[in-house]
């Protein structure tokens, strides 16, 4: 706790003066007092933090909203990133003074009319014009800069509260979305606070509460009954990865090795920070269901050094993600060993387009990454083509020998034994079989594919343990159980009959994927066909097996980024360190339930998922009712993940986040993560589109927003229930609106007639499993000026490449001469002006001019001079700073290149217009003109 002195100047202190609800402040060497705080009163210290200050000679309009300047500020968007605080005292003002205030709606002192005008001399234009000094992302103050609460008051209403004084919350700031146009440096910064009431947390550590890239809630402050939440019309819900990367930086995550798990015996959540203890700490108390708990006798004690512990150093009490090492009550079976079969596609197609010479060469590359530190892991081989190709790789011996299989309708093993091995008894055999089999088949003209029956064989291989499937198809499966015909029609493109390509076309590979979640087995998808290959029916494996799907449409390996973007991307899932044989379950405080699940998993009973493997930086996003009025100060959310890990050890991950309650609607938007809320509603527009219809699907999305929109001006604004020249909305959800016109204008979702279903169906994969990490930009992509970036960027500074400042996403800040980058996380583009000067051109691309440069796929060449290097660097971290597999293409983009690829760049410039879909400009005024109704 921060002590006045620390706030004050040295020898001053502050002292609560009752009578006259204020502070008074005491020179401590003579004992001098005064009202005024001894220094400027940027932070309203002057007043009582609990009350609102009287309003001057207000006669009429009583009932009213009123707002303190800095507030009207904010209300109409002023040229700073974040607003001051509510009560700043406004310029000029004498710290002593009373803010003079201001009622929106009412013409006052010619403020509102000139705020319609337009931009004035001081304020910053809708776009362009001069730009605030660029902030660097990696800068070390980065993401501290103006959050919702300044420090300063943070920190004293941390001593006044312990006075009993007062408590803090979240402060609301109202903006014009009208007049505030779009800052993507708004996405980077944290969430809004999560401000629990006094004494609810055990420990002082920062880590108590889950970190928001683990678990985040879309309010931060969860409403106390279903019709506050339904007056604000916030979407209630949580988005988890419960298995992110930890990277260079990260905080690990702390194992508690000496299996004493304390749990409750009623609702079985885990210990956490957030429970009480009583009777001398020989109980807890359960801070879901308030049941009554024995602590555990070893509870207190230090295996490893055979005495007593310290109870307030164990884990568990200190951080919200831990996980503990499970006895074997926690145990079905013995773990298992790690076990990845793969299933290859080796018809004409397959070995024509170079995927089988990648993708053995790949995995001979990456056997050694392959988790296998206890030496357990087994593999196999099957290729298939209309037939099925085992390979038996006896141990200890340098040669494998293949077995056909043709009747592909009765599937059987054609040996017991050596065709499932142990990856280092067998490595020599497995060794010499990577390196011929693309030969093998190098003369193989069969077209056609029995995929249906390689999985049945593989299923059968591998049954009895679980693990992993990885296929490796080109081509559309068309012999044998699951066959499927190519039902791209051009005419349903963009009518309401499209929807119907984007569900699975057979029933065979959901039966299918049922069973392997039974088996625990889990099913990987990589995709690579030149025509069409229907991803929405191959896609339900992994969705219902907890797998993923990778698409490389026109996969050519003679093309040397595609070779390496799929060898970088499935090396990648060959190392990934996975979680086996997983259940999870998400638990909440009374009176909150969990009602609906998104993600890639089956769920086995109400509320258990069941997930034969989990990879990491996969996202699941899970709906939450409010089904009684909750009377509690705070709610607890904990997931749980029970899992074997890849080397043999049972473990359960514990996932715990404390959220306070309220009953103020102003919190509740104070308190929303505009992230999470669009990571949520991506999901559901993903599942309304497969269960109504595209149009449906884009339509809730829009109708939500304007639902938002009315309730926030219904409440928390003067205009009320009138029309109202301005588009309100809580500073801390104004990117809201432009990531949900990021979300319509996604592959997944977009209203257009040009997208093939398979590039469709595989954006729904992306929008439902990619974590909000990724998923943000991949709905409202990164743009960078790179021809007049500062000098420091491309540099190393100290936390890595100094990245420019992102641009709003339009084309007004393009310029004919410039060199820009646009990338979503899945592509990077480099847009060349066509007045490009020859030195750029030879800077860059060592070409002598912009006409001799060709667009397209590319590999950009790292040459012997600074500017080159800076670019190749931000192209390496744009690359490898987010997590996940995924290795972005790079394509060149000339201004007056080919029509298509120009298109494709330009439509990641989402505050553009575009074909039938508004530009931002327009899709606001088409909310403002929904909020108000018929009455504008």
């Amino acid at each position: 706790m921060a002590s006045p002195a620390q706030q004050l100047p040295p020898g001053w202190a502050a002292e609560w003066d009752q009578n006259a609800q204020r502070y008074l402040f005491i020179e401590t060497a003579t004992g001098r007092t005064q009202w005024e705080p001894p220094f400027p009163d940027p932070e309203g210290l002057n007043r009582a933090p609990s009350a609102s200050p009287p309003p001057t000679q207000q006669t009429h309009h009583t009932k009213r909203r009123q707002y303190a300047p800095g507030q009207t500020q904010a209300y109409y968007g002023s040229d700073t990133i974040a607003p001051p605080a509510p009560g700043y005292t406004a310029p000029g003002a004498q710290p002593g003074q009373q803010p003079q205030l201001f009622t929106p709606g009412l013409a006052g002192d010619g403020q509102f009319a000139q705020q319609q005008v337009g931009p004035q001399p001081g304020q910053a234009p809708y776009y362009g014009g001069a730009q605030p000094e660029p902030e660097y992302i990696n800068a070390p103050g980065f993401g501290q800069g103006p959050t919702y609460q300044p420090p300063g008051v943070n920190a004293l209403a941390d001593q006044f509260s312990q006075m009993g004084v007062g408590q803090k919350g979240l402060r609301l700031f109202t903006t014009n979305l009208l007049t505030a146009p779009p800052e993507p440096l708004e996405l980077h910064r944290p969430p809004p606070d999560i401000v629990l009431p006094p004494n609810s947390c055990l420990s002082n550590s920062p880590f108590a509460n889950a970190d928001s890239s683990y678990q985040r809630c879309t309010v931060n402050a969860i409403p106390t009954s279903h019709s506050l939440l339904q007056k604000s019309k916030l979407p209630l819900g949580l988005v988890i990865t419960p298995y992110r990367t930890v990277k260079e930086g990260d905080e690990p995550v702390p194992l508690v090795t000496d299996t004493v798990i304390a749990r409750c015996r009623r609702c079985r959540t885990y210990i956490n920070p957030y429970v009480q203890f009583i009777d001398g700490g020989n109980r807890w108390r359960c801070c879901m269901c308030s049941m009554s708990n024995e602590v555990p006798q070893l509870f207190d004690w230090d295996q490893v050094r055979n005495q007593p512990g310290d109870r307030w150093a164990r884990a568990e009490l200190n951080h919200g993600v831990v996980e503990f090492v499970a006895p074997t009550e926690y145990m079905v079976r013995p773990p298992q060993p790690a076990v990845y079969v793969f299933l290859i596609d080796v018809s004409h197609n397959a070995i024509q387009s170079g995927m089988v010479a990648t993708a053995t060469r790949t995995i001979l590359e990456n056997l050694d990454r392959i988790p296998n530190e206890d030496n357990r892991t087994k593999v196999a081989f099957i290729a298939f083509d209309t037939s099925l190709h085992f390979f038996s790789l006896p141990a200890g011996s340098v040669d494998s020998s293949m077995l056909v299989v043709s009747d592909i309708d009765d599937v059987f093993l054609p040996k017991p034994t050596d065709l499932l091995v142990n990856l280092t008894e067998s490595r020599p055999a497995i060794e010499g079989l990577l390196g011929r089999l693309n030969d093998m088949f190098q003369d193989n003209h069969t077209i056609g594919s029995a995929l249906g029956p390689a999985l049945q064989s593989a299923f059968k291989l591998m049954a009895h343990i679980g693990g992993k499937i990885q296929v490796l198809s080109a081509s559309l499966p068309s012999v044998g159980a699951g066959a499927l015909k190519n039902r791209e029609d051009p005419k349903v493109l963009g009518t309401s009959k499209e929807s119907g390509l984007l569900q699975a076309a057979s029933p065979f590979y959901k039966t299918f994927a049922i069973e392997c979640s039974r088996a625990q087995v889990s099913v990987d998808m990589f995709l690579f066909s030149s025509g069409y290959q229907d991803v929405a029916t191959l896609a339900c494996l992994p969705h219902y097996t907890a797998g993923q799907t990778y698409f490389y449409p026109a996969f050519n390996a003679s093309r040397t980024e595609d070779a390496i973007k799929f060898a970088h991307e499935f090396g990648e899932v060959l190392a990934m360190p996975i979680m086996l044989e997983a259940v999870m379950r998400v638990r909440a405080s009374k009176n909150l339930r969990m009602s609906a699940f998104h993600g890639n998993f089956f769920v086995r009973s109400t509320d258990l998922l069941a997930m034969p493997s989990v990879p990491q930086d996969l996202s699941y996003a899970i709906e939450i009712q409010i089904e009684d009025n909750i009377t509690a100060p705070f709610v607890v959310l904990q997931t749980a993940v029970l899992h074997t890990t890849c080397y043999g050890e049972r473990r359960i991950r514990v996932i715990t986040t404390a959220l306070p309650t309220t009953n103020n609607l102003s919190e509740v938007f104070a308190s929303a993560d505009q992230v999470a809320i669009a990571t949520l509603l991506a999901n559901k527009a993903v599942e309304r589109s497969l269960t109504h219809k595209l149009e449906d699907a884009r339509d809730a999305v829009f109708n939500k927003m304007v639902e938002i929109l009315s309730a926030y001006k219904a409440s928390m604004t003067a205009a009320g229930a009138g029309a109202s020249a301005q588009l309100a909305l809580s500073e801390n959800m104004k990117m809201l609106p432009v990531l949900l016109l990021g979300l319509l204008k996604t592959v997944g979702i977009r209203q257009s007639a040009q997208i093939p279903p398979d590039l469709r169906a595989y954006a729904q994969c992306l929008l439902t499993t990619l974590p909000s990490q990724l998923l943000i930009p991949y709905i409202y992509p990164t743009f960078y000026s790179l021809h007049n970036m500062p000098p420091e960027c491309g540099t190393v500074g100290e936390h890595g490449v100094i990245m420019p400042q992102p641009l709003p996403l339009t084309s007004e800040r393009l310029e004919r001469h410039g060199l820009f980058l646009i990338e979503d996380g899945q592509t990077i583009f480099l847009w060349v002006g066509r007045d490009a000067v020859p030195q750029l051109v030879m800077d860059v691309f060592n070409l002598p001019n912009y006409e001799v440069l060709r667009g397209g796929k590319t590999t950009l060449p790292v040459l012997d001079n600074a500017f080159s290097q800076r670019v190749n660097a931000i192209i390496q971290k744009t690359r490898e700073v987010r997590r996940g597999v995924y290795y972005p293409h790079l394509y060149v983009v000339k201004e007056d290149g080919e029509p298509p690829l120009r298109l494709w760049a330009l439509s990641c410039l989402i505050q553009d217009r575009a074909d039938v879909l508004p530009s931002y400009q327009q899709f606001i005024s088409q909310l403002r003109d929904k909020v108000n109704g018929s009455s504008y």
